[in-house]
Parts: structure tokens; C-alpha cells; sequence
């Protein structure tokens, strides 16, 4: 049993020791190399066993079997014959180039730069992949300006070097501006490098080299993207679009170009106005919108079409800020007096004026200051000395519009058009403002008391006329009133000369005397009542200046009663209506005839006379007896 175990381990043992050392043993023996499938093996040769094989001078890297780190790399596999005496093999994993990364070259061997040049030209050599073809086909030493994109790689480190950096991102509404760090040199004069083609955006840095693209600044800039751009080859500056607000125009005033022809004729004196693309001011400026412009070749000055307002005034600027060192101006009146006053100029520059306005003052706060408030300040100035304070104020509409002709025409001149002038707050002395107002609140309260005069002289026409019309039932009244009496001292005449004539005719000779004893009285009464007439005639019109207006109505009615009665009849009249009122009977109730005691004259008067009191009393019954009726009807209705 011991015997068994014995033979067991003694061919056991063995067998695990080989199968634990075969690798050594193939390695030291037959020279085997295997290199994993995620690995490069970098060989390194310690010596020739045949022939003396040395490097070149300056070289690092073995091409053709010398000594040395070797230019060729294993790939991933199994190799036979690299005796560990002679050659060293270092495991190197690949090269891993992430995406959104960029794997930059940096040679250790190779040949010199050319004169001028910071960057080694690509060569032939499977995108570094090739160390042996890298020096073969003349590689350079240094930075290459080939790159590696994403992805994996077997690089052999002994002779390059990796330096991941994140590619090229340019953001939206964003542009880029290059500077490239190799190329030809810029020529004299020349601030940026023209633009070349065929270097897709300065990716493929041999081909603008090639095409003759030159170092430093570039005109050309690189719009939104994703970009690889080698860093040892291009410097990007992101900087925004520009944009031109509606209402504005860009005006472009570009560094660089070629000279272009003047288009701006020769009337123009203040700089060249060229086609675009040209050196100098362009014709044609920038619409609204964005633009993808590099603001280190090209200066784009923003100048508004529409109307713009400055205002010369301490407590007011606009959002443009284009005023913002205006102020009030301060005028000194022909009487002495020192007074400020506001004003607001409305300006316009045409699109196709804006070049020419760029191209003479450069900018607008230029236009502002060197124009506009030179202009308007001392206009206003010789404005105010010509007339006093009163009469600048007097006369404020006339001097606007004088303003704005003449501050019109002066802009003309620089290609701006003078929409208007406004003069705004004017702000004279105290003292006169206080006379002013003084003045003016006199000739207030005089127009008032004017007002208020004519409204009382109004009033009593008024009143005159209400007075007049309210009394005019009582002036028709009247007229029919006099109409009546004048009836009835009509009908009493009558009834008066109806017994006159029976009594002449039973006493022919009585009536002779009581005829002539009437007539002397009706004389008499006549002139009485003339008198009676002409003083209430003369009273009348006494009455009548006095309450004119009231009278003119009754005046007139009287006027056309004279006019149809005629004047004798209406006197008449008025002399019955006067007896009337006063009681004086026209024909006697008693009348005695007869004389020397002839006849029954005592007799008939006695009789007359009582039979007058038996009428009086009977007529004074019937008016009485009405009055009683009333009263007794007033009873029964209570």
C-alpha cells in the first residue's frame, strides 16, 4: 500500500510541476510570448547577437533590429523566440479615445520641424497605429496635428504620447472666432488671415496649411456644432451672435478685405463707403436678425430707422440712454432775465443714410454730441436773446416752428431728417412769473366783474319783461274795462240827450237856457277835463319813463285805440271814464227850468228827487239781495 502511494506521488508531482511551470519553461526555452486579446506588447530589445547594430544619433525608437525600444509592437496573440535574455515584453492595454473626446499626438522620435511650423505633418502610419511606417515615412517629432477620433487603438508608447481633450461644442446663437497657431505668417498690414478652403472648418489643419492659410486670427468663424478641432492647432472664442433689433439697422465697418472703390461720391468727404466684403464701411448694412459676425474683423455700429427722441430736459432720459448727458438749457432773455426751458428733438435716419452717418461720426452718441446738442443749445440761446421773457412766452408756437425749420435744415446736412421740435417746460424768473400771474388774476377778476355786470343788467331786463308780462291780464282788463265805460257813458249819453230833447220840447225856452247853462258848464267840464286829460297824459308818460319796459305794451294798445277812436272820441272817452271815477255826473238827477217863478220847476224837482232816492233804494235792495243769496248758500253747503 506504501509502495502504491509512493509511485503515485513520484509521477504526480512532477506533473504538477510542470503543468505549474510550463509557462516558464516555454517562456525561457522556446521563447513564447502571449499577448492578451485587450493588450499590445511593447518590446524592447537588449542586445544583437549578431553585428553591431547602434541607433542613428537622436533617434530613441529601433526600426531595423538595433538595441532598443522597439518600434514594432506585438499584437494581441502568440509569438515564439523572444528569448527573456534578449528581449523585454511590457503588456499595455489599448488606447480608449471616449466619446465627446479627442486623443491629441504627441511623437517622442521623428524627424525635425520644418522652419516655422509647431506641428508635425500627418504621414502614412494607420492613424498611429504604425510606429515603424510613423518613421519610415518621415514622421515628426512633436505635436502632431493629426489626431485621434473616438475609439480604440493600439499605440505603442514607447513612442507616442495620448492627451485626451474634450472636442469643439458651439452653443446655439453663438459663433466661433479661430486664431490658428500655425500657418503662413500674416502679411504686412493684414490683421486676420483670409479665408481658405477645403479644411472643413479648420478639422483638417495640414489642408489649410496646404491651401495656404495663415497664422493667427481668422476672418472665417465656425457656426453652432460639434467640432474636432486639435487645440495645439486652433484657439476657439465663443461670443454671441450679432443681433439687430427691428427698428435698426448694423451698420459694418470691416478691418479687413481688400481695398474697395468709394461709392459714396465725391460730395462725400468723410470716409470711404465700399461694397461688402470690401475694407471700410459697407453700403448695404445688416437687417434685423441675427448675424454671424467676428467682432474682431468687423465693428457693426447698431443705428435705429425709426424716429428717436432726445430730450434736453435734467429729470428725463429715454431707454436708448442716447441723452443721458443732455440737460436743460439755461437761455438769457434780450431784458436780461436768465430762464431755462425743456426741448425735445424727433430725429430719423433713413436705412439707407445710416453708412454715411457711421461713416462720419463713428457712432450715434458721436451724431449726439458733436451735432445734435451744439446745434439746438445754441440755437435756442440766440432764440432767447433776441426777444424778452414775455415775448418768448407770448410767442411759443411761432419759435417751435422757427425751430424746427431751421434744426431741420442743419441736420439735412449730416444725412439725418428733422422729424420735429418741441419745446417743452419753460420755466421763467420768479419775480415775473409772480407779476404774471398778478396781472393775469386782475384780468380775471375784471372779466368777472364784466360777467357778472352783464348778468345783473340781464336780470333786470328779465325782470323788466316778467314785470311786463305779468302785468298784461291786468293791461287787457283794463282795455276792456275803458271799452265798457266808454258803452256805457255812451248809452248815458244818449239816455242824457234822449230827455234833453223831450225836455227842450215841453220847455223850448228853458231848454234854450239850460242849453246854454250846459254848454257853459260842458265848457267848463271840457276844460277841465282837458286839463284832467293833459295832466294824466303828462303823468301817464312820467309813468311810463319810469317803468318803460313795463308800459311799452300799454303805450302801444293806446297808440292803436287813438288811432281807430281818433283823438277827439278817445278824449271823450277819457273824460266819461274820468267823471266815472270821480263821481261827477255828466247830466244833473234834478233839473230845474222855468224862470221868474214860471212854470212847475220847485214841483218837478221836488218829485224828481224823491222819485231818484225811491230808485236808489230799490236798486240798493237788488244789490243786496244777491249778497244775501250767497251767504245763504255758503250756509248750506257747510
Amino acid at each position: 500500500m506504501n509502495n502504491l502511494i509512493f509511485q503515485l506521488m513520484w509521477w504526480v508531482v512532477p506533473v504538477i510541476i510542470l503543468l505549474v511551470a510550463y509557462k516558464f519553461v516555454l517562456r525561457v526555452f522556446f521563447g513564447m510570448v502571449i499577448v492578451p486579446d485587450d493588450r499590445i506588447g511593447l518590446v524592447v530589445k537588449k542586445y544583437v547577437l549578431s553585428g553591431n547594430k547602434r541607433l542613428p544619433d537622436g533617434r530613441i525608437i529601433a526600426t531595423n533590429g538595433e538595441a532598443g525600444m522597439q518600434a514594432r509592437a506585438l499584437a494581441p496573440g502568440l509569438y515564439w523566440g523572444m528569448w527573456p535574455w534578449q528581449y523585454s515584453v511590457i503588456m499595455q492595454p489599448f488606447v480608449i479615445i471616449e466619446q465627446n473626446k479627442l486623443g491629441l499626438v504627441k511623437a517622442k522620435d521623428g524627424a525635425s520641424f520644418d522652419t516655422g511650423r509647431v506641428l508635425g505633418k500627418p504621414v502614412d502610419c494607420d492613424k498611429f497605429q504604425d510606429a515603424t511606417a510613423f518613421l519610415d515615412n518621415g514622421g515628426q517629432k512633436g505635436p502632431q496635428a493629426a489626431f485621434l477620433t473616438p475609439g480604440n487603438y493600439r499605440i505603442n508608447a514607447f513612442l507616442f504620447e495620448i492627451e485626451m481633450v474634450p472636442i469643439t461644442q458651439i452653443q446655439e446663437n453663438k459663433v466661433g472666432i479661430i486664431t490658428t497657431l500655425d500657418g503662413e505668417p500674416l502679411d504686412k498690414g493684414e490683421i486676420a488671415g483670409v479665408s481658405v478652403a477645403g479644411h472643413k472648418n479648420y478639422q483638417d489643419p495640414i489642408s489649410f496649411i496646404n491651401a495656404g492659410g495663415r497664422k493667427g486670427l481668422q476672418e472665417d468663424v465656425i457656426l453652432a456644432g460639434t467640432y474636432y478641432l486639435n487645440p495645439w492647432f486652433v484657439i476657439v472664442e465663443q461670443v454671441d451672435m450679432i443681433y439687430i433689433p427691428i427698428g435698426y439697422v448694423g451698420v459694418v465697418n470691416s478691418f479687413v478685405g481688400p481695398e474697395g472703390k468709394d461709392t459714396s461720391g465725391d460730395s462725400f468727404k468723410h470716409g470711404n463707403i465700399v461694397k461688402k466684403s470690401q475694407k471700410g464701411v459697407w453700403d448695404e448694412p445688416l437687417d434685423p436678425g441675427k448675424h454671424p459676425v467676428n467682432i474682431y474683423t468687423h465693428a457693426v455700429e447698431v443705428v435705429p430707422t425709426t424716429n428717436i427722441v432726445l430730450n434736453w430736459a435734467n429729470s428725463r432720459t429715454e431707454a436708448h440712454e442716447l441723452d443721458k448727458n443732455l440737460c436743460t438749457i439755461t437761455v438769457r432773455s434780450s431784458d436780461g432775465f436768465t430762464f431755462n426751458l425743456d426741448v425735445s428733438q424727433i430725429i430719423h435716419i433713413p436705412r439707407n443714410e445710416a453708412p454715411k452717418v457711421i461713416a462720419r461720426f463713428g457712432n450715434m452718441k458721436n451724431l449726439v454730441s458733436q451735432v445734435l446738442e451744439p446745434t439746438i443749445a445754441n440755437y435756442f440761446r440766440n432764440s432767447a436773446q433776441k426777444s424778452d421773457v414775455i415775448e418768448f412766452l407770448a410767442n411759443r408756437i411761432q419759435r417751435q416752428d422757427d425751430a424746427k425749420g431751421h434744426i431741420s435744415k442743419v441736420l439735412g446736412d449730416y444725412n439725418v431728417v428733422g422729424v420735429d421740435t418741441l419745446i417743452g417746460d419753460i420755466v421763467p424768473p420768479e419775480a415775473l412769473m409772480k407779476t404774471l400771474t398778478d396781472r393775469k388774476l386782475a384780468e380775471q377778476e375784471r372779466i368777472t366783474y364784466e360777467i357778472q355786470r352783464n348778468a345783473q343788467v340781464e336780470r333786470k331786463e328779465f325782470e323788466s319783461a316778467k314785470a311786463g308780462a305779468d302785468m298784461q291780464p291786468e293791461v287787457v282788463k283794463s282795455t276792456r274795462q275803458v271799452e265798457i265805460n266808454t258803452q256805457v257813458a255812451a248809452s248815458k249819453v244818449a239816455v242824457a240827450k234822449g230827455e234833453a230833447e223831450s225836455k227842450t220840447i215841453n220847455a223850448e225856452a228853458d231848454a234854450k237856457v239850460k242849453t246854454i247853462n250846459a254848454k257853459a258848464d260842458a265848457e267848463v267840464k271840457n276844460v277841465n277835463a282837458t286839463a284832467d286829460a293833459n295832466a294824466t297824459d303828462v303823468n301817464g308818460k312820467a309813468e311810463a319813463g319810469k317803468i318803460k319796459a313795463i308800459g311799452l305794451a300799454e303805450a302801444e294798445v293806446t297808440k292803436q285805440k287813438t288811432q281807430a277812436m281818433g283823438s277827439e272820441q278817445y278824449a271823450i272817452v277819457r273824460v266819461a271814464e274820468t267823471l266815472a271815477v270821480n263821481h261827477v255826473k255828466l247830466v244833473p238827477d234834478i233839473l230845474v227850468s222855468g224862470k221868474s217863478g214860471e212854470g212847475n220847476g220847485m214841483i218837478d224837482a221836488l218829485i224828481g228827487t224823491e222819485l231818484l232816492k225811491k230808485l236808489q233804494n230799490e236798486a240798493m235792495k237788488e244789490k243786496d239781495q244777491p249778497k244775501k243769496k250767497e251767504d245763504n248758500s255758503d250756509k248750506r253747503s257747510e
